[in-house]
């Protein structure tokens, strides 16, 4: 795939650069050798193989979900500065 300069100066907006035209030069000569590399890959033969999430066997390990009892509401407000009999009160951070 050739990359142009249209190319290139939309990846520059994306990216938030404002290259020169030097750098617009280098940056289309790394943007082909990668693109170029990727036709590489495309060769390649993956009938038969299974798309991979991760490298590594990563699974979510989770415990299972088990109801236990929780503290005290009373130890729990013990240091709160200011208190009703169930929660903490705080002051009003947005004024509606």
């Amino acid at each position: 795939m050739k990359i142009t300069e249209e190319m290139v100066d939309y990846i520059a907006l994306l990216s938030r650069l404002k290259p020169d035209a030097e750098e617009k030069v280098q940056m289309t000569a790394e943007l082909e050798k990668i693109v170029s590399y990727m036709d590489v890959l495309n060769i390649l033969d993956t009938d038969g193989v299974e798309p991979l999430s991760h490298v590594f066997p990563i699974r979510n390990v989770m415990r299972s979900d088990e109801v236990s009892s929780s503290f005290p509401r009373e130890e729990l407000l013990k240091n709160a500065p200011s208190r009703d009999d169930e929660a903490f009160l705080a002051p009003k951070a947005v004024e509606g």
